[in-house]
């Protein structure tokens, strides 16, 4: 069955934001659940388990729920619980990490799980108005929160926090690192938040030099992906290494080294994630190599 694709309506402007969903009366309204960062899921296939308002306990309270998305038969929401008392009766399912469950979910769960994460994570960092420090309360279906100071009444939105991913390559080989935390051999492309007043292409050659001491040039951008652990974006570049002599110069990174396609092909190292920008840019390389 073909999947059909999550539209996502919200809208800073109230009255549009409402009009996208609201008077959607015939949809059917289906929830995912969180608990401590996790995701509800069948115990075996670790897929999502959806569920209408009817099957969730009583004790849970609507105006918590947050409008992720929609598709043309249904509105998707997710609920963070605050204790697995919460879960529906007979619901015979676990709780699973959003890293492990990705390779089970369809191309829309997978925006739709990553979005729930982002604004879950933004709502715990949140509680307090940035203005005023009044408490702030959820608003628009977890799409804004707002100071309950009357005198205040900020509205504070979800922000991303912007960061670049880049694979630079010199000839026949491409530069990895790996952090000290990482499982062992575990490498990948090298990454860093821009900063402030900072161009993506000034914050693609930093990094790197930061890094490796290696310099670089034909920055060209590739894709993004959205990582919410807690709120980035990922922007994925390919650049060219014009220096070749590594130097770890800021501590970020235990180790890098220049890798062939012959090399990664042969497991030397272990490799990113499948469904992540980096191993997408790595992939393509390889693939662009062969």
């Amino acid at each position: 069955m073909e999947n059909k694709k999550i539209i996502h309506k919200f809208t800073n402007n109230n009255s549009n934001y409402y009009t996208s969903h609201k008077n959607s009366t015939n949809k059917e309204h289906s929830y995912i659940l969180t608990f401590e960062g996790r995701f509800f899921t069948d115990n075996n296939s670790l897929k999502l388990l959806y569920f209408s308002w009817q099957q969730l306990n009583k004790q849970l309270k609507k105006e918590a729920k947050i409008f992720l998305g929609e598709n043309d038969e249904k509105l998707f929401f997710i609920y963070d619980i605050k204790s697995k008392e919460h879960l529906p009766a007979e619901s015979g399912g676990t709780f699973s990490d959003l890293r492990f469950m990705a390779a089970n979910l369809t191309i829309d769960e997978a925006h739709m799980t990553a979005k729930a994460a982002a604004l879950i994570n933004w709502h715990k960092i949140n509680n307090f108005c940035i203005k005023c420090g009044s408490e702030t309360r959820q608003n628009n279906d977890g799409n804004i929160r707002q100071c309950n100071n009357k005198i205040c009444s900020y509205q504070i939105f979800p922000r991303l926090d912007p960061a670049i991913i880049v694979l630079v390559t010199f000839q026949d080989k491409c530069l990895l690192g790996r952090q000290k935390k990482w499982p062992d051999n575990q490498f990948s492309t090298i990454a860093g938040f821009v900063e402030p007043a900072e161009s993506l292409e000034n914050a693609v050659a930093r990094e790197v030099f930061e890094e490796t001491n290696i310099m670089i040039s034909k920055i060209k951008y590739h894709s993004s992906q959205p990582w919410p652990f807690p709120s980035s974006l990922m922007l994925g570049f390919n650049a060219t290494a014009t220096t070749k002599e590594i130097k770890l110069n800021d501590n970020e990174l235990e180790q890098a080294a220049w890798f062939s396609k012959e090399d990664l092909l042969s497991g030397v190292c272990k490799l990113p994630p499948p469904l992540s920008i980096s191993r997408a840019l790595i992939n393509d390389w390889i693939n662009k190599a062969k």
